[in-house]
């Protein structure tokens, strides 16, 4: 195909009216700067903020700064930062182009544009989805690791040096924005992690705390009036983009793009009620506004991102390779309901049934139009499962409740850290050093929950024996509930 194929906003012309995007690009302006230009934001906030736009009339557009990956920037910006969503619905696949990115940029190479809309009055609203690893934290204080060598590079780099971390770019702008006495604004952290609003205030605070800037004080008495940091919880499925699904959304199209992302019908977005600023109206398209999010939160966090974890694991260990593959197995659905109603006793009376959500995550996880692979799913376990699993393990044990199927979810995720294969994570060295050729399962088992940060659990010795007991099964691909 040639240029004159590829999809930009003189292609929308070309394209039936179903196919086109809900708002006019041309007609909006960036007023939300979002961190992290994957998949899922393109499939979730940019459209929940493209229906806001379209249904209110107001130019909420984004521009979206890719923390690394300057290649998806150029592809972005070759296409007008137009790009598909297809929903994979068991009836059959939906595509339409989405209109509401409106910029693309490289945090390093673009940073004095970042730096500009961080300041800018106009933009009131920042997202982030730069996953757990984007946030640095100490496992140990849950604050910033300023060891780390990406952040400890960002603080020595001084006011005009060059900064990596997502977490020093946005605190060094939110410093100039307070500098400069530009108004109010709101930055929402999108990533799967509890209390997530508040352990990005926590990072960006102690970011600037750390740094040798002799107003950081001021700054960050500014900020406490002026930065507020909702509370949010997503939930959409959007598996990693395939060559099948790019041939597809051409097909669709007529016209080839180059970033088509693909997702299931379901989308939620729940957000604590708490802007210091103006902001999308996201209701108009369906979001809920709650005082407190911590009910969705967690139900989510444990129910829906546990059993993913769970089925990652034990479906890899069991020689399969996606979610709905995982579901057909004798043991999918019961390992989902299973862990649903060991984990509830953990979760607020206030939230979600339990019961019910299982039921939908049964559905969803089903749905055979859905290849979301257990190997992108299982990368960054050791940040992952200390969020998804751990609270709720330490939880049920100390009201002295029986816990088989994390237990069995736990020794499933060990297996894999000592295969060749394992997946992508940040600590993978210190996972796979556990594994000694000499080293009993128990002492394997508990050096890896010391890696974790778990020396409390670590140090149950039950827990440990049941875990390591369920190590031989795994290794011949039994899967027993």
């Amino acid at each position: 195909m040639s240029a004159d194929d590829l999809l930009n906003r003189e292609a929308l012309l070309r394209l039936a009216p179903e196919l086109r995007p809900a708002v006019d690009p041309a007609e909006l302006r960036t007023r939300v700067v979002h961190f992290g230009l994957g998949a899922f934001h393109r499939a979730h906030q940019a459209v929940f903020t493209e229906q806001a736009a379209a249904r209110s009339g107001e130019p909420w557009g984004i521009t979206a700064v890719a923390p690394r990956s300057t290649a998806t920037v150029r592809a972005l910006r070759d296409q007008d930062c137009l790009y598909s969503l297809t929903e994979r619905r068991p009836d059959g696949h939906r595509t339409r182009v989405v209109g509401s990115v409106v910029g693309a940029l490289a945090m390093g190479p673009d940073a004095k544009t970042v730096d500009a809309l961080l300041t800018d009055p106009e933009v009131t609203v920042v997202t982030l989805t730069v996953t757990e690893k984007g946030y640095h934290r100490s496992p140990s204080t849950g604050g910033l690791d300023t060891a780390a060598g990406p952040v400890a590079a960002d603080l020595a780099a001084g006011p005009d040096g060059p900064l990596t971390t997502v977490v020093g770019r946005l605190a060094a702008g939110l410093a100039a924005r307070m500098r400069a006495g530009a108004p109010p604004i709101n930055v929402v952290s999108c990533d799967n992690m509890a209390d997530n609003g508040a352990a990005l205030g926590r990072v960006v605070h102690d970011y600037i705390r750390a740094s040798s800037w002799p107003d950081r004080a001021e700054i960050l008495d500014r900020m406490a009036e002026a930065v507020a940091f909702p509370a949010t919880v997503v939930d959409r499925i959007v598996p990693a983009t395939s060559e099948a699904d790019r041939a597809a959304a051409e097909a669709a199209l007529g016209v080839r793009d180059a970033l088509p992302v693909t997702g299931e019908p379901y989308r939620q977005w729940v957000l604590e009620d708490s802007f210091a600023a103006p902001r999308p109206p996201w209701e108009l398209d369906g979001a809920l506004f709650v005082p407190d999010v911590a009910p969705y939160q967690l139900t989510k966090l444990r129910l829906l991102n546990g059993s993913h974890s769970a089925l990652a694991y034990l479906g890899s260990a069991a020689g399969l390779t996606t979610i709905a593959g995982t579901m057909a197995a004798d043991w999918g659905e019961r390992l989902v309901r299973a862990l649903c109603a060991e984990v509830a006793p953990t979760l607020p009376a206030d939230g979600p049934d339990p019961v019910a959500y299982a039921d939908d995550l049964v559905v969803r996880f089903r749905n055979p139009a859905m290849h979301h692979l257990l190997r992108q799913i299982g990368t960054d376990g050791s940040l992952k499962i200390t969020e998804r699993w751990l609270p709720a393990l330490r939880e049920l044990r100390a009201r002295g409740a029986s816990t088989p199927v994390l237990e069995l979810a736990l020794a499933a995720w060990a297996d894999s850290t000592r295969r060749a294969d394992a997946p992508a994570d940040p600590a993978a060295e210190a996972l796979a050093a556990c594994w000694g050729p000499s080293t009993r399962p128990a002492e394997t088992v508990r050096a890896l929950l010391r890696v974790l940060g778990a020396a409390d659990l670590a140090d149950d010795e039950a827990l440990v024996a049941a875990v390591a007991d369920r190590l031989p099964a795994l290794r011949t691909g039994r899967v027993e509930i």
